[in-house]
């Protein structure tokens, strides 16, 4: 298979796994707003609980193909470590995954909005901004870096469907954002006015400190394990699969 051939298969995986991420934050948002209307933290029970199952399965799914990034800040992090260690992603792989994953999270809604009867666009009127919510993004992405690049430099990467689903779960109670921690979901939640949504104004903000809070997990990373890059090529799972036909 042609590195073209095996560029396209992880792109498409990419494009995939953010979407239907993006549709089960969504469509389960959906559902506890209509479950519990009047019940709040129910609403977020569900939502969270329904998100880290979610995710879980769709690394187990997506990881052997494309590493299951379904995140441009996890691509990002993934490229500038590979570079420095001659693994990772490269300039044209990062080209293709963020706007796969980016293009995939606005379907995931649109999919999400479908499927409960909702119009199929639906701007996002909740205003989510604040210093509070932008200390919330912050430690809510640098958290998911730090935890992705310590099971990939440690061997344990095959964990990463069952921690990173764990850590997402607990952070959409312990940070006071309920976590995004994501560019492409972020952008993928304001084309929907429901329980899940974020304004489109607000998007902007929530972007600039999920970065910074990559910038820094991954200093932090840095610290604790100099040689993390070397892992690179393990960013957020093992991909086999990937490595296999990138090398016939």
């Amino acid at each position: 298979m042609s590195d073209a051939q095996s560029l396209w298969r992880r792109a498409l995986a990419e494009g995939l796994g953010t979407g239907l991420l993006v549709t089960v934050v969504v469509g389960s948002g959906i559902a506890a707003a209509k479950l519990s209307p009047n019940d709040t933290g129910l609403q977020l029970l569900e939502n969270s609980f329904a998100t880290a199952l979610g995710l879980a399965v769709l690394i187990l799914m997506f990881g052997p193909v494309s590493g299951a990034h379904f995140n441009p800040v996890v691509s990002l992090v993934d490229r500038w470590l590979g570079q420095r260690s001659g693994g990772g992603l490269s300039a044209r792989d990062l080209a293709a995954y963020l706007p796969a994953q980016i293009g995939g999270g606005v379907m995931g809604a649109i999919l999400a909005n479908l499927m409960y009867g909702e119009t199929a666009v639906s701007w996002s009127t909740t205003h989510r901004s604040g210093g509070h919510l932008y200390i919330g993004e912050t430690v809510a992405t640098a958290g998911l870096i730090m935890l992705i690049l310590a099971l990939a430099r440690t061997g344990r990467a095959a964990s990463a469907p069952a921690a990173v689903g764990a850590y997402i779960g607990a952070a959409y109670w312990f940070t006071s954002s309920t976590s995004f921690a994501n560019p492409a979901v972020t952008i993928g939640r304001a084309f929907s006015d429901t329980f899940a949504g974020i304004a489109p104004g607000s998007v902007p903000g929530f972007i600039a400190f999920q970065i910074l809070g990559a910038i820094l997990g991954t200093a932090a990373i840095a610290v604790l394990y100099p040689d993390a890059g070397k892992a690179a090529d393990d960013v957020a799972t093992p991909h086999t699969e990937t490595t296999a036909g990138a090398s016939s």
